[in-house]
């Protein structure tokens, strides 16, 4: 994953970019994995977690509304993340991770493993929607970071 990691970093560099990150169910690992890359500080500039949907609200302002009649867990929170972010850190590139990673907290319309990441360059803005079956935690916090990886890379 490192070598995947330094590649993604020397890409955004090439380009010019930098990139900021807002993490939910997975807690800070995608801002771990790119930090520990040295030279990494040229391109990530801005990581925050909002784990609770109080933080999604008081720091993204994401509406109330939306978490209300969505969820957290939704394409519609996902993309709202993405504007917060945007407005709060000024990159030229923003990545945004909602969903469940269990063992607890599914239900039959949001199952563990349901995962939404959004990232958004300039006006365009993409949302992927994943369900990673494993129901193991530690592994779709994983796999939500290395699909994460994955989208930027294609997107830039």
């Amino acid at each position: 994953m490192y070598k995947k990691i330094t590649q993604i970093i020397t890409k955004i560099k090439s380009k010019k970019m930098n990139i900021s990150i807002a993490e939910s169910c997975t807690g800070g690992m995608l801002a771990q994995y790119i930090t520990s890359i040295s030279g990494s500080s040229k391109v990530f500039t801005f990581g925050v977690v909002t784990y609770s949907n109080q933080s999604k609200i008081k720091y993204l302002n994401v509406p109330h509304k939306i978490i209300k009649k969505y969820g957290a867990v939704s394409e519609e929170c996902c993309n709202s993340m993405l504007k917060g972010l945007s407005k709060i850190s000024k990159t030229k590139l923003y990545l945004a991770i909602t969903g469940i990673a269990g063992p607890n907290g599914g239900t039959k319309q949001k199952p563990i493993g349901l995962v939404y990441i959004g990232i958004k360059k300039n006006n365009k803005i993409k949302i992927s929607k994943f369900f990673f079956k494993n129901k193991n935690r530690d592994t779709i916090r994983k796999r939500s970071v290395y699909k994460s990886l994955e989208l930027i890379k294609e997107f830039i």
